[in-house]
Formats: structure tokens, sequence, C-alpha cells
């Protein structure tokens, strides 16, 4: 009788992607880069890549090499997000991507050569990148609402009526002035830029902002509770 020998079970895919976002015209927007391989070649998609098991130390090492490699920049703000499987969303086999959060001003992607699509207006993206794209958002809107997460979309040093704005944008509806700004004092992420004012228009000189430094290089606003 022929011996019986043990089945080869198929090879697991594992990638991270990374949603990048920034604001545009006002409007929260998507960073995109074209593929330029199979499958999908040529299509607009999430910048990500295989995980390095001889490089990399974890996923969030390998989010931040694809974040450098393939939009040009490390992002102070990224955060996990979550991790999608299955048989069929990737065309070459069982997959499974660790998604990731990022946040960045647009002023930083200036030399970048990425595509920026508005969040509420994606042209067709392969895989899963569209569903992985609206749980970034809806996770940047909900914790909009009580942290002090946008403020990583603002170029420093900015005045609190540019980051309410800014605000504003992610959340898409107007807020209370005199709401915000006690929601701004409560956070304590900021600090005064000495002598620094915004001149110039109708209205007095504006204290201008900046990140306190304990905060500015923070990859994860949850862990120190905000």
């Amino acid at each position: 009788m022929p011996e019986n020998k043990p089945m080869t079970e198929p090879t697991i895919l594992c990638t991270v992607d990374v949603v990048l976002l920034t604001l545009a015209q006002g409007t929260l927007h998507v960073a995109l880069v074209r593929r330029d391989r199979a499958p999908f070649a040529g299509q607009f998609a999430l910048p990500g890549g295989y995980i390095h098991a001889q490089e990399d130390v974890d996923a969030q090492a390998s989010a931040v090499r694809v974040l450098r490699d393939k939009a040009g920049l490390e992002s102070p703000y990224l955060e996990q997000l979550a991790t999608f499987s299955g048989a069929v969303r990737d065309p070459r086999g069982w997959s499974v991507a660790v998604a990731y959060c990022a946040l960045v001003p647009a002023e930083a992607l200036a030399a970048s050569s990425v595509h920026l699509a508005p969040v509420d207006a994606l042209p067709p993206l392969p895989f899963d990148h569209r569903d992985i794209v609206r749980a970034a958002v809806e996770r940047v809107r909900g914790k909009s609402q009580y942290s002090s997460l946008p403020v990583h979309l603002c170029a420093e040093p900015f005045t609190l009526p540019q980051l309410q704005a800014v605000y504003e944008a992610v959340l898409g509806e107007p807020l209370n002035k005199v709401s915000f700004r006690r929601k701004v004092e409560e956070l304590a992420m900021l600090e005064p830029v000495p002598g620094a004012l915004q001149t110039g228009g109708a209205h007095r000189p504006a204290q201008l902002y900046r990140v306190r430094a304990p905060y500015r290089r923070s990859l994860s606003l949850s862990a120190r509770g905000l």
C-alpha cells in the first residue's frame, strides 16, 4: 500500500496596508499609490507590502517601512487599525493584512508622489482596500469627537481657529467655539509658541500653538488615555 503523505498546507500571504490620511481642499483625503505589479498592476491602491520576517521586528515596523519606501515619509502618528483576512480578498491566495492608520499634514506630502483621493469619492480600489479606508475613516471620525487626534493633520505652528477648522473638516460639521476651546484645554496637548502671533487680516493677532514635546512623536494617543 502506498504511504500516506502529509498534506501540504497552503501558504498564507501576510502583508501590511497603510491608510495615510490628510486634509486637502478642506476635506479628508487618503494617499494612494499605483501598483507596479500583478495583480491589479497600474491601479491605485493603499501603500502596502509583504512583511519582511528577516527585517521587520513586528507588523508596525513593516508599516513604517512601507510608508518610507512607498510614500517617502515617516508619520508621527501611526495606529494599528484592524486585521483583514480571508480566502477571497487576494487572488493570489489566502491572505492576512494588518492595516494601519497614519495622519500627516498636507505639507508633509509636498514632495511625495502619492495620489490624494477624497475619502468620500474613492476611485476603484483593488482587494478590500475600500473597506479598509472606510474602517479608518470611521475610526478617525469617532476618536476625533473626544480626543486630540486631528492635531496630527495640522502643520505647526497653528492658531486655535485653524485647529478648529481641521476638526470640523474631519467631523463634517461645525463646532461651538467655546466648547471646542474648553476641550482643547482639557486635553492639555498644546503649548503657545512664545512671542509668536499670526498677524494680518481684519482680526486682531492670534496666538500660535504647537504640540507639547512629550506628544510630538507619540505613535498612539490611546496609550496616553486621550
